[in-house]
């Protein structure tokens, strides 16, 4: 009997543990207070008493971002930071908008998979599966198709049409995090070691150093 239930136990934590995105809230709702000083994984609640309809609605997906930028491309973000209405809510949002050619670039979300819908344009998208496969898994999208990248693999989106293109992404964090690839590994404050980066692309410390200076 005891063995059955420590099976159960172990069967109930692997499903509790697979199954884990943000923790579930425990009210209603709580509005983030972005001047609390209390410390948690998260944010502190706003008094309740004081939460207003504009505490849970946000207009700043509305106009498009600026692609004026090396990678023509533009996030417009719905997290927590700039929505406080999400917290402890489990979602977040972003708008993209990408001039032709433009690229958001290779990059993870650590906390969260994202559903990305493409309202305008045409968008080449794709994600590599983890070591030691390496997988490259690809497709064209249309207008209206939607595509998923899960949570904590490497992904990227470029426009191929001739017109601006635009996606609204969903996201099952209200704080997924933005690791960009080539920010993090030439852009890393202080430098990573040029010795570790030349042996790791396998390129002379000139082309390593002529990276770092672009980030």
């Amino acid at each position: 009997m005891a063995r059955v239930c420590a099976s159960f136990m172990l069967l109930t934590l692997i499903f509790y543990v697979a199954m884990a995105s943000d923790p579930s809230p425990l009210q209603d709702f709580c509005v983030a207070d972005m001047n609390s000083q209390v410390l948690v994984n998260g944010f502190a609640c706003k008094d309740p008493s004081l939460v207003q309809a504009d505490d849970f609605y946000f207009d700043g997906l509305r106009t498009m971002g600026n692609t004026s930028n090396p990678v023509g491309s533009k996030v417009t973000r719905a997290f927590v930071q700039e929505f406080p209405g999400l917290n402890t809510l489990g979602i977040s949002m972003a708008r993209i908008d990408y001039v032709p050619g433009g690229v958001n670039p290779p990059h993870i979300h650590p906390r969260a998979t994202e559903a990305l819908t493409l309202l305008e344009g045409t968008l080449e998208v794709g994600f590599i599966t983890s070591n030691p496969e390496n997988r490259f898994i690809t497709t064209v999208l249309h207008k209206g198709d939607v595509f998923v990248f899960p949570k904590g693999l490497v992904h990227f989106q470029r426009n191929i049409g001739k017109t601006n293109a635009r996606v609204i992404s969903s996201l099952n964090s209200q704080n997924p995090g933005i690791v960009t690839i080539a920010n993090v590994t030439f852009g890393s404050k202080p430098d990573i070691s040029m010795d570790v980066l030349a042996k790791a692309f396998q390129m002379n410390k000139d082309v390593i150093a002529n990276l770092q200076s672009k980030f």
